[in-house]
């Protein structure tokens, strides 16, 4: 298999050769390019057409959003970007290159580069010149009438891509939506603020953390609760907790501990979503929720970032309906009102 061709952005020379330094180790890869802002990048991009571009956001002449937004409209090339993530301005600003269409996000490497660093970063950046490559069944089978309940709570799990995919959901589900929504995401805790912040910004309804002991909100109080870095994040006995459980597919929170705890307290009153993300977490979950006769969605693979997730869910069986991403905050809003008398799926 031919080497990864990689374009390095940054705008410190010392990075820069820590970073050639990492790729120079694998050779899975090989470095045909670098820049020092965001206006160099686009022209190399454009010249050099690499299979992966890493960028710092703090560039000169032009910004890393700004850049990631210009490949992305003019030659398409899966973008890693690197932030330090030292307040929440910055994360914001990190949320708006994942918006703008980096594939995924890498926390910028300090004086010492460690190997576990080096790993990681190698790995995101195979998984994202990876891309979409599976296939899913064109048909699923045909499903009884639903729901047999009436909902009472949506779950959404994601991951790699996740960020820009539940903004999109959000944006467009209305201010009058029945259900309080549960997330889990695999973020960072320097992250994790920074998100509530900015999804806030963009959802007709309040977007918090979830607290360690509250009641489920009721039906008719819209509200995203998110669960919180390194803490689970499950249903029981009508309240919310947060558990420090071992990992979950090296994860915590999980978003399979949130949906099999789901299915055991909601069952069939439930609509669960699994989203873009790498890895298998939430497929066993999901399974879990659809045996309990819960709605399943799963957001298809040329409108995820990684079509890990979703494709474990389907190969399981435990997906009733695959959408793309423009589509999924309709569904979920015409589940959500839909009662036993009338509904069906």
């Amino acid at each position: 298999m031919p080497a990864l061709r990689i374009l390095i952005v940054e705008d410190s020379v010392t990075v820069r050769r820590r970073l050639a330094d990492a790729f120079a180790g694998d050779p899975a890869f090989t470095v045909v390019g670098e820049a020092g802002d965001g206006q160099r990048a686009f022209e190399l991009c454009q010249r050099l057409r690499p299979d992966v571009v890493t960028m710092d956001l703090m560039l000169p002449v032009m910004n890393g959003v700004e850049a990631t937004r210009r490949i992305m409209t003019h030659c398409p090339t899966p973008i890693v970007v690197f932030s330090g993530m030292e307040n929440r301005t910055m994360g914001l600003y990190l949320l708006d290159a994942l918006t703008a269409g980096a594939v995924d996000a890498v926390e910028k490497p300090t004086r010492f580069v460690s190997a576990e660093w080096t790993d990681e970063l190698l790995m995101r950046v195979k998984q994202a010149a990876r891309g979409p490559s599976a296939q899913i069944p064109e048909h699923l089978r045909p499903e009884p009438a639903w729901p047999q309940s009436p909902p009472r709570l949506v779950v959404i799990g994601a991951s790699t891509g996740g960020p820009a995919a539940v903004r999109t959901i959000v944006q467009q589900i209305p201010a009058d939506f029945p259900l309080p929504i549960l997330l889990v995401m695999h973020l960072s805790e320097k992250f994790e603020s920074s998100m509530v912040d900015w999804l806030g910004k963009s959802a007709a309804f309040p977007v918090r953390h979830a607290v360690d002991g509250e009641l489920l909100p009721m039906v008719g109080r819209p509200v995203l609760m998110m669960a919180r870095a390194n803490r689970h994040l499950a249903l029981r006995d009508g309240r919310l907790w947060l558990t420090n459980a071992p990992e979950r597919h090296s994860s915590r929170p999980s978003v399979d501990v949130l949906f099999e705890s789901v299915a055991r307290e909601m069952g069939a009153r439930t609509i669960a979503c699994l989203l873009t993300g790498m890895g298998r977490d939430g497929a066993e979950g999901l399974l879990t929720l659809r045996r309990a006769g819960a709605m399943t969605l799963a957001q298809d693979e040329s409108s995820s970032v990684v079509f890990g997730m979703p494709l474990e869910a389907i190969r399981l069986g435990a997906v009733r309906h695959v959408l793309p991403l423009k589509d999924i905050a309709s569904w979920l809003d015409g589940f959500a009102r839909r009662r036993p008398e009338t509904g069906q799926a």
